[in-house]
């Protein structure tokens, strides 16, 4: 009799090991199906190519650099690799050069890419803590970011991490509307916003 409990024993561990494992390959598919989107949505934009994949890979060395543990490292590369993702949800016109100042109806549409991003990948439940990163990933420590004006420790580390690094690559890399910086220029800036656009220790650990 102890052999037959211990033989189904056996098979229920074994069963529940299988389930794990396909959840993790649920999880991982999903991860890269999201992440296609995210690479398809820069093709729309030669400017941005690779934009997605440079901010996964500083954010995550700044997390790294902040002795976050590994869990967190990972959501923090996750999240930069689909911070712009709500920029699916915009028309073309976001892509398309306005010279130094964009118009009204396009800067309307930028604000909403966080809140938008957050909407698209809400319904995925282990991404519930990306999602929070992506929201706020433009919000400000000194309270004037967007999308809802919240401040200091109110804004996750994790997204206080991908503005530093987004903020940098945007100021690295040409755009239509400006000519990349160099990457001494832009840590000035960076250092000369810490503690009111950017979080200072995150900039801190950037700069190390």
């Amino acid at each position: 009799m102890m052999v037959k409990v211990e033989a189904r024993e056996y098979k229920l561990e074994m069963l529940v090991e299988e389930l794990r494992d396909l959840n993790r390959q649920i999880k991982e598919n999903s991860i890269q199906t999201v992440s296609a989107m995210a690479q398809a949505l820069e093709a729309r934009d030669a400017y941005t190519r690779g934009h997605a994949e440079r901010v996964s890979y500083i954010a995550a060395g700044i997390a790294v650099e902040m002795g976050l543990e590994n869990g967190a490292v990972e959501l923090v590369r996750t999240a930069g690799v689909l911070h712009d993702i709500g920029k699916i949800g915009c028309s073309d016109r976001i892509f398309q050069p306005h010279g130094a100042k964009n118009p009204p109806e396009v800067v309307k549409e930028i604000l909403s890419h966080p809140s938008v991003g957050a909407e698209i990948l809400g319904n995925l439940e282990f991404l519930s803590e990306v999602v929070e990163l992506i929201k706020y990933h433009h919000e400000r420590v000194d309270g004037k970011g967007y999308p809802d004006s919240i401040a200091g420790e109110e804004i996750p580390l994790g997204a206080r991490i991908i503005a530093v690094a987004d903020g940098f690559d945007a100021m690295t890399t040409d755009r239509p509307y400006q000519k990349g910086m160099t990457h001494g220029e832009a840590l000035e800036i960076l250092r000369k916003h810490a503690g009111t656009k950017w979080d200072a220790e995150c900039v801190a650990a950037f700069e190390s």
